[in-house]
């Protein structure tokens, strides 16, 4: 793949993160497709088996690679990046993700910064982010920052939640990002939900901004992102709104998501599974989400499976009023979940791949 991919000349995207990888992608890719023709890595193809075939998937018409790149180990990284040897990287955040081999926030960071080892022009990163916020330059590259803090030259203004059919907010290009080489501002209507979408939605006008795109090709991009099965992807049936956020989950991704299920229409359930790869911190990561869920607006929490039961206590804890229902596995669920459910509610199915809670939605499909 190393070789091949060196044969076509093309400029390559890689992005990384805790959370969010895909969704940036997404997001990345639906800008850059505005002037190139772009190819970008399918479903989570993002690993060292992943990353190669999807290199092989690049044909000579191809203008452009955007690559996501997910590792949960240290080493990883770098055998990632000697054969994408992109020329920009993005991180999207430094979680708490892989914590059984990375150990906490900080050997997170060292492993994903491994990429800036190939990295040959660009580094763009959350400038949110307590950690990426340190990173002052590598090899003589300055980082471009987004987000809202200090150092950031993409920006956001006047964000606006429109409940589950997505955000809007003025995009804010600085210095050397904007098309005048000063200030530039555009509106953007996100057909997402989640306030991490915005972030995602600047991360790619700075992408699209290094590749010569103007504020109104990005503006094109971020507007025609089309939703990826298994993430944030809403499904509307006749009885119900389903999240259908099964895909994966670690602590930062279910909070998120539940912070967004507040805006949903009619009663508000949150099913929610085990979470896995979280290390020795793994019940207290649990409690944590279960301490969200209860300060939430919403109406229901089901819990599913061994760890989750903790989920359910703390939860119960935080908010003696709010309806917990704990499932011990997802068999017991299935059987149950006709009572629970009932017409008009917006659910949110989310929990780790492998919980298989792709049964949840099917089964909330066809009910």
């Amino acid at each position: 793949a190393e070789f091949y991919l060196k044969q076509l000349q093309i400029p390559v995207v890689g992005i990384t993160g805790s959370v969010g990888k895909t969704s940036t992608k997404e997001v990345i890719a639906s800008v850059l497709k505005e002037k190139y023709r772009t190819l970008k890595t399918q479903g989570n193809f993002n690993n060292e088996l992943g990353l190669p075939l999807t290199v092989f998937r690049l044909r000579d018409e191809d203008e452009i690679a955007v690559l996501e790149m997910g590792i949960s180990d240290f080493g990883e990284m770098t055998r990632l990046a000697k054969i994408a040897k992109p020329d920009t990287c993005v991180i999207t955040n430094i979680g708490t993700c892989h914590l059984e081999n990375l150990g906490d926030r900080d050997g997170v960071l060292k492993a994903k910064t491994e990429i800036f080892k190939y990295v040959k022009k660009n580094i763009v990163l959350n400038g949110d982010d307590d950690k990426l916020s340190t990173v002052k330059e590598y090899n003589g590259i300055q980082p471009v920052f987004f987000g809202n803090g200090e150092n950031a030259s993409v920006t956001c203004e006047n964000v606006e939640s429109r409940g589950l059919k997505g955000m809007s907010c003025d995009i804010c290009l600085k210095g050397k990002m904007a098309e005048n080489g000063e200030f530039q501002k555009f509106h953007v209507e996100i057909p997402m939900p989640g306030r991490h979408m915005v972030s995602n939605a600047l991360a790619a006008a700075a992408i699209g901004r290094l590749y010569g795109l103007n504020a109104e090709q990005i503006k094109n991009g971020i507007e025609s992102l089309e939703p990826v099965s298994g993430r944030f992807n809403m499904i509307e049936t006749d009885k119900f709104m389903i999240v259908d956020d099964c895909y994966n989950a670690n602590p930062m991704s279910m909070k998120a998501s539940l912070d967004v299920l507040q805006d949903g229409l009619g009663r508000k359930v949150a099913i929610l599974g085990d979470m896995g790869e979280l290390g020795e911190n793994e019940v207290q990561l649990h409690e944590e989400v279960g301490e969200h869920a209860g300060k939430c607006d919403i109406d229901v929490l089901i819990c599913t499976g061994n760890l989750c039961k903790k989920m359910a206590e703390k939860a119960q804890q935080t908010n003696p009023e709010l309806k917990v229902i704990y499932e011990p596995d997802r068999e017991s669920l299935l059987a149950d979940l006709k009572k629970i459910v009932q017409n008009g509610d917006t659910i949110l199915v989310k929990a780790s791949h492998f919980m298989k809670f792709e049964e949840v939605v099917g089964k909330l499909q066809n009910m």
